[in-house]
C-alpha cells in the first residue's frame, strides 16, 4: 500500500504541474505489473521501498538494465556526447522506507547490485522545506444588507426598550 500511495503522490505531482517533469507508466519484463519512470530532462527516476537504504532494491531486469545507463559517465570513461550511447538516460533511484515511510533518498546505483550506491542522499524527510498555505480569498460582503440589518436591530432595540 505504501509504494503504490508513494507512486501515485509523485504521478499527481507530475501531472498537476507542481513537479516540472513528464512520467510514464511502464511494465516489467514479465507481465506481473508495471512501475512509475519519472523524467527529468537528464535523467530517469524509479522509485522504490526498501528496507535498509544503503542497500540496493530487489536486482530485477529492469533496474540491472537502468544502472548500465549510469555507469559511462561515473566511472572516468569519455563524457556521453562523444561517448557511444548505451540506451538509455542515467538512473537514479528514489528509495523510501519499506513499513514505514520513515526516509526517502535519492541514489544513484552501482552497476553492481551488491555495492550499493555511487551516491546517495541523506534522508530528504530530514531536510527542512518551505510549506506554502494557499491564501484564503477575501469575502464579499453586502454593505447595504449589513447596514440595513443593522438598521432593523437598532430600531428593534428602539421599539422593544423598557
Amino acid at each position: 500500500m505504501i509504494q503504490w500511495a508513494v507512486d501515485l503522490g509523485f504521478e499527481r505531482l507530475v501531472k498537476s504541474d507542481q513537479w516540472p517533469f513528464d512520467c510514464r507508466w511502464t511494465h516489467f519484463e514479465r507481465p506481473t505489473g508495471r512501475y512509475l519512470d519519472i523524467l527529468p530532462s537528464h535523467s530517469v527516476i524509479t522509485i522504490s521501498q526498501v528496507a535498509d537504504p544503503k542497500k540496493q532494491p530487489h536486482d530485477v531486469c529492469f533496474r540491472a538494465n537502468k544502472r548500465l545507463n549510469s555507469q559511462g559517465w561515473l566511472v572516468g570513461l569519455p563524457n556521453p556526447e562523444e561517448a557511444p550511447t548505451t540506451g538509455g538516460a542515467p538512473h537514479v533511484l528514489l528509495i523510501h522506507g519499506h513499513q514505514s515511510l520513515n526516509f526517502a533518498d535519492l541514489g544513484i546505483p552501482r552497476e553492481d547490485h551488491q555495492k550499493g550506491y555511487h551516491y546517495r542522499t541523506g534522508n530528504l524527510m530530514l531536510m527542512p522545506h518551505a510549506v506554502v498555505a494557499p491564501e484564503d480569498s477575501v469575502e464579499d460582503t453586502d454593505i447595504e444588507a449589513v447596514m440595513s440589518l443593522k438598521e432593523e436591530i437598532d430600531k428593534w432595540r428602539k421599539d422593544n426598550a423598557s
